[in-house]
């Protein structure tokens, strides 16, 4: 895996392993010992990292491109055939990393005056969208936009987006922080202000409405990733 790392990063940013532990979130010397081959990435690491150069971890792992052989140009040193599945094959994520936020840092976003870097997030997602650098994601807490959106499923939102009637939007609300609905306007009030609601999908959750509450529209969810859950 050393050498496949060394080749990919090689060709991504100049064999700089200093950017590459960062917008990993990991240390320098972690990534140092997995250049010199005396510890590899694993689980969510050996994802971020394959997602980072946009190949499979099968291939980052074993050498295995996606027809299932070891690579013609890329030696592996692991003799194990993990064939890909017919009807499948590897999908790159994109090379932006989104930071993953919380609801009270998404809150606070209009008072920021410069974005949120890789690093004030919790967490990464990797993106191949034409975002702004203000984009952001979220991890959907709660049941009001069941059933198709469920707790841990997670967002990506970009604040410089200008909602449409029916888009999925994330606002700050009265306790100043972020709340996730369906955008809906209303008309225009006697000040020339939009009057808009944010609507649940869950029939159980209130709708929220601007001219009876304060809110303000963070930003427009542009796709989310649902996580698959067993009974």
């Amino acid at each position: 895996m050393a050498t496949r790392l060394h080749a990919l990063l090689q060709a991504m940013n100049g064999g700089n392993q200093s950017q590459f532990a960062r917008l990993l979130g990991v240390t320098p010397q972690a990534v140092q010992k997995w250049m010199a081959g005396t510890t590899e990435p694993r689980g969510k690491n050996l994802e971020a990292a394959a997602r980072f150069f946009g190949v499979t971890p099968a291939y980052l792992k074993y050498g295995l491109e996606s027809s299932g052989s070891p690579s013609s140009t890329k030696q592996s040193s692991v003799d194990i055939q993990r064939p890909f599945d017919e009807n499948v094959k590897p999908a790159p994520m994109g090379l932006r990393p989104i930071p993953v936020i919380s609801s009270v840092q998404a809150g606070a976003l209009r008072d920021m005056e410069t974005p949120y870097p890789p690093g004030a997030g919790y967490a990464y997602e990797y993106t191949d969208q034409d975002l702004s650098d203000w984009a952001f994601a979220l991890d959907v807490e709660g049941l009001s936009m069941a059933p198709m959106f469920q707790p841990g499923d997670r967002i990506v939102v970009d604040p410089e987006m200008s909602p449409n009637p029916g888009d999925f939007v994330v606002a700050r609300n009265g306790s100043e922080q972020a709340t996730f609905k369906k955008y809906r306007p209303r008309g225009i009030d006697s000040s020339g202000n939009m009057i808009f609601e944010l609507v649940p999908l869950n029939e159980d959750y209130p709708t929220l409405r601007s001219d009876t509450e304060h809110l303000t529209v963070i930003g427009v969810v542009t796709e989310f990733r649902k996580k698959l859950r067993r009974n």
